[in-house]
């Protein structure tokens, strides 16, 4: 059996639904693939209850996994770096008379000024969704903390240009990892494609144009516009009883005394972990590309990308910043070595929920594979497709695939490889059902709660996980309703 039916549609269905709930994302994950294990065992719970356990020390046997926990770990290490060297207060201080600077020249609020500038710096880093989110998140918190902006915000901001900013500009593993299934359905130009499917590609787009509509505007509306309100008038960051997705020993890490504050103390590192992250998966995919002569010359930079490790390309990144920030320091004579030392095991046990939280995630992805939830959904929308509707169909069961799964990725590879040939098939415009099915994937990892990028951003921005997924869900179902009335419209005036 492929999949489970119906069956297969309850434990992530179940998490989502106990975590807006409960607001305990641990617990309604862990139930979400304890479910799926029970089912799997036939109905019993006592073998479900073992093969839940087993499936948890099971998510260590994948390399790509450990590698990826480990980063989530080690990110705590580095943030603590550039906030104890006296890096944060430095790059914060830059900012500040820059908005200083703004305001005597009367150019715009500080409050509007600092959120354009954090969707700025997002839509350059384009290398990697997580470091993308991490980045933007781990700098910009303190300003935003200052200027009373509620760290929802920010979690919103930093998830938003994520994944859009990574698959509209696919000069990464992204755009090389889409080409490879594209390829795979027998196109011999795959950048080709994915160029003439660029401009179909609106949920990305649209997401991060709400950002911008939203931080110009000031139109906050839904549980956002509470939060907003919350941080204006009682100058909460975050509402009562919210927990932040990251230890206050972390967040709230003051910089060593008697230290000068330099911002090139947090740029130095950052730029080095986001710099590698092409360069490592450069390196590791070159190798593992087949007849890469053959191949024009971007071309064979695309593939060898998509070829790489991403999950090494993270692990060595943050490895080489927090290497280069220790001699950084050291020479510096800010830490002795004892000193750094210390400094990264405290920002590891910072982190270690993270790490939790993404075991549970990868254990749910997992469960979610073997009921085959993704197969099934897909396998519904045959029933009633037509050629004009292929492309909003899509795009809509992408989006739940993804939003129910939290993986993009896998959204593409189940999705690419159903919407080409039933396009094709059933004469539909092929490049704006491969934009759809890329944008429905993009949906997902932008806002669903067990998505990694969605995870990162909260811990980033040390904000409350289910707080962020519940305010800018509104925001991105607005821009999802948007591309899919672009998709039925231009489904049907386009063939």
């Amino acid at each position: 059996m492929e999949h489970y039916g119906f069956l297969s549609l309850l434990p992530p269905i179940l998490a989502i639904l106990l975590a807006i709930k409960t607001r305990q994302v641990f617990v309604s994950l862990l139930f979400g693939i304890w479910l799926g294990w029970v089912i799997l065992s036939g109905g019993n719970f006592i073998d479900g209850s073992n093969a839940t356990i087993q499936a948890l020390v099971d998510v260590f046997k994948d390399s790509g996994n450990t590698r990826t926990i480990m980063f989530s770990c080690l990110v705590g290490a580095l943030i603590a770096f550039i906030q104890r060297s006296g890096g944060v207060v430095g790059f914060v201080n830059v900012i500040n008379n820059f908005l200083d600077r703004l305001e005597k020249k009367k150019i715009g609020k500080s409050r509007k000024t600092v959120q354009l500038f954090a969707w700025a710096t997002g839509t350059a880093i384009f290398v990697e969704s997580s470091i993308n989110a991490l980045t933007v998140g781990a700098i910009y918190r303190p300003i935003f903390d200052k200027l009373k902006i509620p760290r929802e915000k920010l979690a919103y901001i930093a998830d938003s240009i994520s994944a859009p900013t990574c698959i509209l500009i696919p000069l990464n593993a992204w755009g090389a990892y889409i080409m490879g299934l594209i390829a795979a359905q027998g196109f011999t130009n795959p950048l080709g494609v994915l160029v003439k499917a660029f401009p179909f590609n609106f949920y990305p787009m649209l997401a991060m144009a709400m950002v911008l509509f939203i931080i110009l505007s000031q139109k906050d509306f839904g549980p956002m516009k509470k939060a907003e309100k919350r941080a204006k008038e009682e100058g909460k960051v975050l509402r009562d009883g919210a927990v932040p997705l990251i230890s206050s020993d972390v967040v709230a890490m003051e910089k060593k005394e008697n230290v000068k504050e330099k911002a090139i103390n947090m740029i130095i590192p950052i730029a080095v972990m986001v710099g590698m992250m092409p360069l490592m998966l450069l390196y590791t995919g070159w190798g593992q590309v087949e007849n890469i002569s053959s191949f024009e010359w971007y071309e064979q930079i695309f593939f060898a990308i998509g070829k790489g490790s991403g999950s090494t390309a993270v692990l060595y990144s943050v490895l080489t910043a927090i290497i280069v920030g220790s001699i950084l320091y050291m020479s510096q004579k800010i830490f002795t070595f004892a000193e750094t030392i210390e400094l990264i095991f405290k920002g590891i046990s910072g982190l270690i929920p993270l790490a939790l939280l993404m075991m549970l995630a990868f254990a749910i992805g997992t469960v979610c594979r073997e009921l085959g939830t993704g197969i099934y959904t897909a396998e519904l929308s045959k029933e009633w497709l037509s050629p004009n509707f292929v492309p909003v169909i899509v795009f809509l069961v992408a989006c739940f695939i993804a939003f129910s799964t939290g993986t993009s990725w896998g959204t593409f590879a189940i999705m690419l490889a159903i919407g080409i040939p039933m396009a094709q098939a059933l004469d539909a415009n092929v490049y704006l059902t491969i934009a759809a099915a890329l944008g429905g994937g993009v949906f997902g990892d932008h806002c669903s709660p067990i998505s990694d990028t969605t995870i990162i951003a909260s811990m980033a921005s040390a904000s409350d996980h289910i707080d962020h997924v519940k305010t800018q869900l509104p925001y991105a179902l607005i821009a999802g309703a948007i591309a899919a009335l672009m998709y039925l419209v231009l489904g049907i005036l386009i063939h």
